[in-house]
């Protein structure tokens, strides 16, 4: 999910702390200490952090310094909270994640949508899930490449371009591409197009999809009955949509449509329609309901578009960028630069809106396109409105600790 975009994450608000974090001890030299050592750790539940752990060591046993303790962690019985606690404590030390800034950060949260759908069309259901368009073209853009002034390509398997290096004049049945054509988003390395002829051109804004173009192609997965709770899909980049006969799908991001994330929250703020305090998601769902004549102006403040595809189903919540699957309350999206996926965090913030200490040992599975610094955490809460409720309003400060394998160091973590 975070090799997506959005993933995540991008956020309807600003990025502003709104309360503060609980206090924190202050780690020993060199910033590491015991598991124990950490504030509210006797009091964790550990069924839900073991589980998520043993989801990370699918990918984080093939790396150095983890197989053992994966396969110890294998053979805790689920439910044995001691053992599980006594385990992270023979088996990790803490390390405290500080920045420039200090050892304080920001903690957001997301969530998957629950829509109510249909499999047809209806009066009900009016608003289509897109897959993605077949005329919608991917060419990997390397920054070594940034600054020239015409690219050529051809067309490689399904919707990806394959780049003809030191070409600058396409011939017959290549693709001539003007960079400088494309909106800039610096935290892509991807051109996202369209043919003209034989030129690349920008694919359609959000606003021109809304207009019917680009999507004569594009499948069609579900047709769903509110277009502000399938703006927000598109905002969280999965989702699980319920049918008719009682029945889920579960879709998740599969592309996008080339344009950088425009926060609506920001927009609604400098414009002077909603107070900062006042940005979250359910803020912003109040303000359209008051102005429904001003949706799509609204919705046209953010050109970034996302197609989705089917995923597996089950309670299996959607997989993150380490590629295994979210587990509510206990996944978070961090800044790979900084927190490796895979490692355990342990979170120390507070629950939204609110200065009750929220502690929990959480797992780095994902990543975002808002998710940026050492000190910064997007937490996956889950799927439905519950969910929903605690990740639009949660903006808040927190302190938070890698746990590493005893003998592994943060400098070898980072290690490719």
């Amino acid at each position: 999910m975070l090799k997506r975009l959005l993933l995540l994450l991008p956020l309807l608000w600003l990025a502003a702390c709104s309360t503060t974090s609980p206090p924190m001890p202050r780690p020993g030299d060199g910033g590491v200490l015991s598991p124990a050592a950490l504030p509210a750790w006797q009091q964790q539940n550990m069924g839900d952090t073991l589980s998520a752990l043993q989801q990370s060591c699918k990918v984080t046993a093939r790396k150095p310094g983890w197989q053992a303790v994966c396969a110890d962690a294998a053979r805790i019985p689920s439910g044995d909270d001691t053992r599980t606690r006594l385990f992270f404590e023979s088996h990790f030390n803490a390390w405290a994640v500080r920045d420039s800034a200090g050892s304080g950060g920001l903690i957001t949260g997301y969530y998957e949508p629950l829509l109510n759908g249909s499999r047809s069309r209806s009066e009900r259901t009016p608003y289509p899930v897109y897959g993605v368009p077949a005329d919608l073209l991917v060419l990997d853009y390397p920054p070594a490449l940034h600054g020239r002034s015409v690219l050529v390509a051809r067309k490689a398997a399904g919707n990806r371009l394959q780049l003809l290096p030191g070409k600058n004049e396409a011939a017959p049945g290549e693709i001539e591409i003007h960079p400088a054509d494309f909106p800039v988003d610096p935290r892509s390395n991807k051109l996202k197009g369209r043919l003209a002829g034989n030129r690349l051109l920008p694919y359609y804004t959000r606003a021109e999809i809304a207009q019917g173009k680009g999507v004569a192609s594009a499948p069609v997965l579900a047709w769903v009955e509110d277009p502000v709770e399938l703006f927000f899909l598109q905002v969280q980049g999965s989702g699980r949509i319920q049918l008719e006969d009682g029945s889920f799908l579960h879709v998740g991001y599969a592309e996008q449509n080339g344009y950088a994330y425009q926060s609506i929250g920001k927009w609604l703020v400098e414009k002077g329609e909603l107070t900062l305090s006042a940005a979250s998601m359910q803020g912003i769902q109040g303000w359209i309901k008051a102005h429904p004549g001003r949706q799509q102006e609204l919705f046209a403040v953010n050109p970034s578009y996302v197609f989705f595809k089917t995923l597996p189903g089950g309670d299996s919540g959607p997989a993150g960028a380490l590629g295994v699957p979210l587990t509510g309350g206990y996944s978070i999206a961090v800044d790979p630069h900084y927190i490796p996926l895979g490692t355990p965090v342990y979170l120390a913030t507070t629950w939204p809106l609110s200065q009750q200490p929220l502690t929990r040992l959480v797992h780095a599975q994902d990543t975002g396109s808002a998710i940026r610094g050492a000190v910064r955490a997007d937490l996956f809460w889950g799927y439905g409105s519950e969910a929903g409720m605690y990740a639009g309003r949660m903006k808040q400060s927190g302190s938070m600790w890698m746990l590493l394998p005893k003998g592994m160091t943060p400098s070898m973590a980072a290690a490719p």
